[in-house]
């Protein structure tokens, strides 16, 4: 049962809010001992939330949009008073003094807390293996991963222990877990929502974006969190239009130009390839016309992230040197040597390559050759996007080569992993809006996702192209495993 359905029942009294957070807490015991989707359940915060809802309802008061709905976070926004470790051993103590804007504007709108999700460390991974504390498992089936670096998030909501969650997605980590898990993941335009308060890893491509288990959820939660902030110098001063409303805008007409480099890709899976396009085909049913459009270096994106993301994760990750906050190793000698065994113990091994290949890129006599370069060819990339939607009106792929893999399968080679976020991190390096959908089953019972692309603050657009496809499709009617636990 979606958002809209759960808020009217609460407002006729057949549920109460704290019924249904029990609800939930319930399938968190239930099957989060498999899933490991949250590093912190908030149970006594939860209940309390929920009965403040249902006293101001019965004394008669009007209640926000999101008035008693149960989420989870991920635990690299930071919630005052509630750890918040980013999955890693440097934070694994940090209490923020402060709320992120983004959960701030979700506890106004009336949600309730359940908890923290699991996420690779300082959301640098495609799995959740590099976390700290452990890997979460997929739903549909616990030897395979969930995605990452959101991937506690959408287990979460796969798995039914949340409504919906919120994740963040840098290159790719909202959209790949969520096509990996089955459930729905909107990567806003960069700018639409405030970045204010998330533990920053690459401050020119994270944004926060949702999880649910419907498009229609996905846009009752981008509609509270969207909109500008004097806190973020890069949010964007713009009025946010209803996109809830979008939704039921007809796609008959609409124009959706299918990137000829994605599908032709020499590692994309046949049987994603093959339901994606079955996808599109659904939407010609139902009135749109497809276009075959050419993004030419779309291919060139994962080099390119992997300059600019790293440089910008080194810089960022500067700032923890154990002398404010963060993990302080004990024992060390001088302040430098401190510093440096702190950084060394602190990290995980993911996150010191990726600061060694950032620290590397922005050196004298590399940055020219590397970090310049990588942003020209960003540049490129926009245009390309430009190009393309001169003449269409949404861009569809595959969300992610193939469907989600065991654990350990790519621990020996990163670049393997690295490939995994192929066909997402564009839109990021172009700052556009992008949304998976579920589409379909691999002949393993592993969801595939498919992938749409906005222009530039068309998140109404993405929503309804994306809500249609989902009410005419009915993919979803399976449950995945670990939600089947009693």
């Amino acid at each position: 049962m979606g958002i809209a359905a759960l808020r009217e029942q609460l407002r006729k009294g057949e549920i109460s809010a704290r019924e249904l957070t029990d609800h939930h807490l319930a399938r968190i015991a239930a099957v989060d001992g498999t899933v490991h989707a949250f590093l912190q359940v908030t149970a006594e915060r939860a209940r309390a939330d929920a009965d403040r809802i249902d006293s101001a309802r019965s004394a008669g008061e009007v209640l926000p949009p999101l008035a008693g709905i149960p989420l989870a976070i991920k635990d690299n926004l930071c919630t005052r008073g509630i750890t918040t470790t980013c999955s890693s051993k440097m934070l694994e103590h940090f209490v923020p003094p402060y709320e992120s804007t983004v959960t701030e504007r979700l506890w106004r709108s009336g949600a309730v807390l359940l908890g923290k999700t699991n996420l690779d460390e300082f959301a640098m991974g495609s799995s959740t293996e590099t976390s700290a504390f452990g890997p979460s498992r997929n739903p549909w089936n616990p030897e395979r991963v969930p995605g990452g670096s959101s991937g506690g998030s959408a287990a979460a909501v796969a798995a039914g222990e949340c409504l919906a969650s919120l994740g963040s997605d840098t290159g790719g980590s909202i959209r790949q877990p969520a096509a990996f898990c089955g459930v729905v993941g909107l990567k806003p335009t960069y700018g639409r929502v405030s970045r204010w308060g998330l533990v920053a890893f690459a401050s020119s491509l994270d944004q926060v974006g949702p999880f649910a288990g419907s498009v229609a959820d996905a846009a009752e939660l981008l509609q509270v969190i969207a909109g500008e902030d004097p806190r973020d110098a890069t949010c964007l001063k713009v009025p946010v239009p209803n996109y809830t409303a979008a939704l039921e805008q007809p796609v008959a007409g609409l124009r959706v130009g299918l990137i000829k480099e994605c599908f032709e890709q020499d590692g994309l899976d046949p049987e994603v390839k093959a339901s994606v396009l079955a996808a599109a085909q659904q939407l010609e049913a139902l009135g749109c016309e497809l276009v075959e459009v050419s993004c030419p270096r779309f291919n060139a994106g994962i080099a390119t992230y992997y300059v600019i993301a790293p440089s910008e994760a080194s810089a960022n990750l500067a700032r923890y040197d154990g002398v404010k906050y963060g993990y302080r190793a004990e024992g060390a000698g001088t302040l430098a040597e401190m510093t440096a065994r702190s950084r060394a113990e602190g990290f995980g091994d993911e996150v010191k390559r990726r600061i060694l290949i950032g620290t590397y890129a922005l050196s004298a006599g590399y940055v020219d050759a590397f970090y310049k370069k990588a942003q020209q060819v960003r540049t490129l990339i926009r245009h390309d996007f430009d190009a393309a939607f001169a003449g269409v009106d949404v861009l569809l792929t595959p969300t992610s080569p193939g469907t989600a893999f065991r654990f350990g399968a790519h621990a020996e080679d990163p670049l393997a992993m690295y490939l995994a976020d192929l066909l997402t991190i564009p839109a990021n390096l172009a700052g556009l809006p992008a949304i998976n959908v579920p589409c379909g089953f691999d002949q393993q019972g592993l969801p595939i996702g498919l992938q749409l692309i906005g222009n530039v603050l068309e998140e109404g657009r993405i929503l309804q192209v994306a809500h249609h496809y989902e009410q005419a499709a009915q993919v979803m009617d399976r449950r995945p495993v670990a939600a089947l636990v009693p």
